[in-house]
């Protein structure tokens, strides 16, 4: 009888090897909620340099193709940053053979990147920029929601009854937080505030889905290199497609912004400051996703609303609203909740069938 209770070599060796990947797992997701806190001081007072101040904010127009071009040039230096990166670690060759196969592999990191760029983080710098930091922060605090339901419908990860409890509560946080908004106890004055609100949705849809469709590339891939692919791609979107395309067929100042964002040093400062943040934050986002899944990685990484809040607050020595507070509480509880399972929940994260190549 004590034979049947006593744990094999192997039973022990496979249950260490589960442990310690959920715990690098939740510390590589624990330095992207930290990273990914602090990006939202650089990003929102970016707004406040020029040429972003000096844009009227009834001029939606011009104030939208801004974010693009913010986008476009925070993409660029985080792909420099990740190109250190990936160069110290002797990943640069492994970089080129990965990009070249867009048909079987790369094309994930193409889709991954059209959501993590023009939609996440143009969403997410339109929260910023309509409504604030704080806002931004916590609306998209839903987006393991989304990443999970994706990555469950898609490749068949695994969700257990607690994951669900988890995305519940997750949800109910997001609602008390566009609560207010909707019934009219915020700022009535701002009357586009709705673009910031689209952004917050934008940003948790885009962030859940990116982290879905670039794990579908990460079970053959290296993840630093997965996230030097996805910027990659992001930058030829904007700069190849979205702004070439403004500039032409608009008579929007595309080419001015860009050249006084750069002779801009303030503006640049904030920039640099906010795509290190970002490529590292990044980074430690993707590496989470091959430990412990898409929707563990994004649920504790979801902690970044935690960080935001704390280091806004002391940048600007201004407590949230109460309603910020009571959303940011449950989609941390909800996080935690669908973090605690067992080491043995994160055995087999994603259910492919044999047939289906990446």
């Amino acid at each position: 009888m004590d034979r049947k209770l006593t744990n094999t070599p192997l039973e022990t060796a496979t249950h260490k090897h589960y442990l310690r990947n959920q715990r690098w797992g939740f510390s590589w997701a624990l330095w992207t909620a930290v990273l990914w806190g602090a990006w939202y001081i650089p990003g929102t007072a970016l707004w406040f340099e020029h040429p972003y101040v000096d844009i009227d904010m009834n001029d939606h127009a011009l104030r939208l193709s801004a974010t693009a071009v913010m986008t476009w040039i925070h993409a660029i230096l985080v792909f420099l940053f990740l190109l250190i990166w990936n160069g110290s670690l002797g990943k640069l060759t492994d970089y080129g053979r990965t990009i070249v196969r867009f048909r079987h592999i790369s094309k994930w990191y193409a889709l991954a990147s059209l959501c993590g760029g023009p939609m996440a983080i143009f969403g997410s710098y339109m929260a910023m920029g309509y409504v604030g930091p704080v806002f931004a922060a916590i609306t998209s605090l839903f987006y393991p929601v989304v990443g999970a339901v994706i990555a469950r419908l898609w490749f068949n990860e695994k969700i257990s009854t607690q994951t669900a409890y988890g995305m519940a509560i997750i949800i109910m946080g997001g609602i008390v937080v566009y609560g207010p908004a909707l019934f009219g106890t915020m700022d009535s004055t701002n009357n586009l505030a709705w673009l910031g609100y689209l952004g917050g949705i934008m940003s948790a849809i885009g962030w859940g889905a990116e982290g879905a469709v670039a794990s579908r590339a990460m079970d053959v891939t290296d993840p630093d290199v997965g996230i030097q692919c996805r910027f990659s791609f992001e930058v030829l979107f904007w700069g190849v497609f979205i702004l070439p395309i403004l500039s032409i067929f608009t008579e929007l100042p595309i080419g001015a912004l860009i050249i006084d964002t750069l002779s801009s040093s303030q503006a640049m400062l904030w920039m640099v400051l906010a795509s290190i943040c970002h490529a590292y934050c990044y980074t430690s986002f993707y590496r989470s996703f091959t430990l412990i899944g898409v929707g563990r990685g994004e649920a504790i990484g979801n902690l970044y609303g935690v960080f935001a809040v704390i280091f806004v607050a002391a940048v600007t020595l201004q407590l949230p609203e109460w309603y910020f507070v009571l959303g940011l509480a449950f989609t941390v509880l909800g996080s935690f909740v669908m973090f605690r399972e067992s080491a043995e929940s994160i055995s087999q994260l994603r259910d492919v069938a044999a047939e289906d190549t990446v």
